[in-house]
C-alpha cells in the first residue's frame, strides 16, 4: 500500500501557464524553453513529493486514529466505567480545548526549531499519552486523558501544513493537501476494523478490550517518532538527496511565488479572511467530530455487532475518501478554490438534514455518508486558501490561528450529539444542528470570496489611477 501511494497522490505532470507567467515570453524560443523550465521543475516536486509525503500521510494515519479511537472504545468503555452520553460527548471534546490552547505556539516552535525535532517530540508524547487512555476509571480521568492528548497532539496538523509550504508552491500544494488530509477518512477506514477487532481482545492479562486498544494503538506514534528524524529534513537545504542545482530550483519556486499580502505575524491575526477561515472550519468540525465520533455508536445502535461496526463505518468513509480526493484534483485542475469549498458543505448541510428527518436506520446512514462525503470534499481547497494571502511568519500565525478557532468545533460538535442524545433519546435534533452549522459556514465562505473578488479588483484600478 505505501509504495502506491505516492502514484495515487501526484498526478500525471500538468505543464501551467501559471507558473510560466514568472517568464518573460517574448518569442518561441522562450516560450519553449520556459516550457522545458516548468516541467523540470514539476519533476522536481513531484520527486519530493515522493520522497516526503507517504511518510506524512503515515504519520497523519496515526495521529488520526489515536484522535478518533475514543469513538470505538465508547462501544464496551462505556459501560465499563460508566459514561453517560453526555459525559462521552463532553470529554471527546475536551481534547479540542488543550488542542486549541497550544496550536499557535507549537507552529511558532516548528518555525523556530525546524520539523525534525519538534515533531519527533510530539510524536513521542502523543504515543505514550495515548496508550494511557487505557488508565481511564471514570469521568474526572477520562476528562484529563482527553485533554493532554489534544495538548500532546496540538502542533502536528498545522505544523504539517505549514511545513508544506516549505517544499511545494501552491500550484501543487492543493492536490498534497488532499494527499495529506486522505488520512482522515484512512483513519477510520483502517482504524475502523481494526479497533473493533482489538476490541475482541477482552480479558486478555485481565485487561478490557478498549484497555488493549488504546495500548496497541498507542504505540506506533512513538517508534515513528524516531524514524522522523530520519525522513522529515527542516527545509529543502537539508535534504540531501537534493543536489545544489535542485534545490537553488526549488528555492526560486518558491520565492517567485512568495506573494502573501500579509507577513507579519500580528496583522495576519486580526485580517478578516484569517477570522473568517477560522469561523468556516469551526462549523465544518463541528460535524465532523460530531459525526465520525459518535457514528460507531450511531451503527451499533442500528444492530450491527461490534466487530461489525467498525467495518460499516469504513465503508461510509471510503466512499468519503474516493470523493476527497477527485474534488481536490478538480480544485487544483479548475484553478479554483471558493466554489470548491462551498460547494461540499452546502452538501453536508443537505445530507444532514436528510439524516435528521430519516425514519430508516439505512436511509439515515446514507444520509450521514452524504454528510462525511461534503464534510471531508472541502479540506483541499479549504486549507489551500490561507497560503494565497499570507507568508512567512504570518503563515505560521494564521493558520495556527485559524485551526485554533477550528477546535471549538471539535468540542461543541461531539458534546452538542451527546447533550442532544441524552435529552430527546434520538440523534434527529443533534444533525440539524449541524446542518444549521455547515449551511452557515457555506454563506460565510461566499461572503468571503466576494470581499475577496472586490479586493483583487481594486488592486489594478488603484495602480491605474
Amino acid at each position: 500500500m505505501r509504495a502506491k501511494l505516492p502514484l495515487m497522490i501526484v498526478p500525471g505532470i500538468v505543464a501551467r501557464a501559471g507558473a510560466c507567467a514568472r517568464l518573460t515570453v517574448r518569442n518561441g524560443a522562450t516560450s519553449a524553453m520556459a516550457e522545458r523550465l516548468e516541467a523540470a521543475d514539476d519533476l522536481i516536486f513531484a520527486r519530493i513529493a515522493k520522497r516526503l509525503l507517504p511518510f506524512i500521510m503515515l504519520l497523519y494515519l496515526v495521529n488520526y486514529i489515536d484522535r478518533v479511537n475514543v469513538g470505538f472504545a465508547a462501544l464496551t468503555m462505556n459501560h465499563d466505567v460508566s459514561l453517560s452520553p453526555a459525559v462521552f460527548g463532553l470529554g471527546a471534546g475536551i481534547w479540542s480545548i488543550g488542542y486549541l490552547i497550544f496550536q499557535v505556539p507549537a507552529n511558532l516552535i516548528l518555525e523556530k526549531v525546524g520539523a525534525r525535532r519538534w515533531v519527533f517530540l510530539m510524536l513521542g508524547v502523543w504515543g505514550l499519552v495515548s496508550a494511557g487512555n487505557a488508565l481511564i476509571t471514570g469521568p474526572w480521568s477520562y476528562y484529563s486523558m482527553r485533554f493532554v492528548l489534544g495538548v500532546a497532539e496540538a502542533g502536528f496538523f498545522p505544523g504539517m501544513l505549514l511545513y508544506m509550504t516549505y517544499w511545494f508552491p501552491d500550484r501543487w500544494r492543493g492536490r498534497f493537501v488532499v494527499g495529506f488530509m486522505a488520512a482522515i477518512p484512512m483513519a477510520n477506514i483502517v482504524g475502523g476494523p481494526l479497533s473493533t477487532s482489538i476490541l475482541q481482545m477482552n480479558g486478555i492479562a485481565g485487561l478490557h478490550g478498549w484497555q488493549w486498544m488504546f495500548i496497541l494503538e498507542g504505540i506506533p506514534a512513538t517508534i515513528l517518532a524516531f524514524a522522523s528524524l530520519k525522513l522529515l529534513p527542516d527545509r529543502p537545504s537539508n535534504a540531501s538527496w537534493l543536489t545544489d542545482s535542485e534545490k537553488q530550483r526549488v528555492n526560486q519556486a518558491l520565492t517567485a511565488e512568495s506573494n502573501g499580502e500579509q507577513k507579519e505575524f500580528w496583522p495576519a491575526l486580526l485580517d478578516f479572511r484569517v477570522i473568517a477561515l477560522g469561523l468556516v472550519l469551526l462549523g465544518n468540525q463541528c460535524t465532523l467530530y460530531g459525526v465520525q465520533l459518535w457514528l460507531p455508536q450511531i451503527v451499533h445502535g442500528m444492530g450491527f455487532s461490534t466487530f461489525a461496526t467498525g467495518f460499516v463505518v469504513a465503508l461510509c468513509f471510503i466512499v468519503a475518501m474516493v470523493t476527497m480526493v477527485l474534488w481536490g484534483r478538480r480544485s487544483d485542475t479548475q484553478h479554483e478554490r471558493i466554489w470548491h469549498v462551498i460547494l461540499p458543505l452546502t452538501l453536508a448541510g443537505c445530507g444532514l438534514v436528510f439524516a435528521a428527518l430519516a425514519q430508516s436506520p439505512m436511509l439515515m446512514l446514507l444520509a450521514l455518508t452524504v454528510s462525511l462525503v461534503g464534510t471531508l470534499a472541502y479540506n483541499g481547497p479549504f486549507f489551500s486558501l490561507p497560503a494565497t494571502f499570507l507568508s512567512g511568519t504570518a503563515a505560521a500565525g494564521g493558520i495556527g490561528l485559524i485551526n485554533s478557532i477550528g477546535s471549538l468545533g471539535r468540542f461543541i460538535g461531539p458534546w452538542m450529539v451527546g447533550v442532544l442524545k441524552q435529552e430527546s433519546g434520538n440523534y434527529s435534533s443533534a444533525m440539524a444542528g449541524l446542518a444549521v452549522l455547515m449551511l452557515a459556514a457555506a454563506l460565510l465562505v461566499f461572503v468571503m470570496g466576494r470581499r475577496m473578488a472586490v479586493q483583487k479588483r481594486a488592486i489594478p484600478e488603484a495602480f491605474s489611477s
